[in-house]
């Protein structure tokens, strides 16, 4: 495995453990963003089984992106079984477009990877990696969520903003000003 790959499954596999270890604070910051987003979005008169079912779907969400980090998962999302096609024909099935963002991704990860003592500096650069470009894809998500609201795009935009807000290394959460 060439530094680029090890540094990319570093990247995952630092935010697996980030954001599972603080899953239990995902609860209350995305209570928080879904009453916000579903009143911006003058939603307020959501049946309480509707405003249930969306809270059911970020879950679903944090679910479906930890997998995307795990360890073993990754080699299955970004190993080399990945063809170009199935990255192009995965971005028709999202509503954003998450290609450039991966292209930094991996720009950032190829540009790291050619550090001197790597293999010392792995943990310092997954971390240094982690604060300049975020998780995959929720810059993404959060811009075009941002560029034009909507409830069907409002539990992805949820999720990308609340594990943003878990990854860094501020240990105050928004919920808790």
């Amino acid at each position: 495995m060439n530094k680029a790959m090890l540094l990319l499954n570093a990247y995952y596999e630092a935010l697996y453990n980030r954001v599972e270890a603080k899953r239990a604070s995902l609860v209350p910051i995305m209570a928080q963003l879904l009453h916000e987003g579903v009143t911006q979005l003058g939603a307020v008169n959501l049946s309480e089984k509707k405003y249930a079912a969306y809270r059911d779907v970020c879950w679903a969400f944090i679910d479906e992106r930890l997998e995307m980090y795990d360890p073993i998962g990754t080699q299955y999302t970004f190993g080399h079984m990945r063809s170009k096609d199935a990255m192009d024909l995965e971005l028709h099935f999202n509503w954003y477009d998450s290609g450039a963002e991966f292209e930094t991704l991996m720009k950032t990860v190829r540009d790291r990877a050619e550090a001197e003592f790597f293999d010392e500096r792995l943990d310092l650069l997954v971390d240094e990696l982690i604060r300049e470009v975020g998780a995959f894809p929720d810059k993404s998500i959060i811009s075009a969520y941002e560029a034009a609201p909507a409830l069907n795009k409002l539990p992805d935009y949820v999720v990308a903003k609340a594990i943003e807000t878990i990854i860094g290394d501020d240990k105050r959460l928004p919920c808790e000003e």
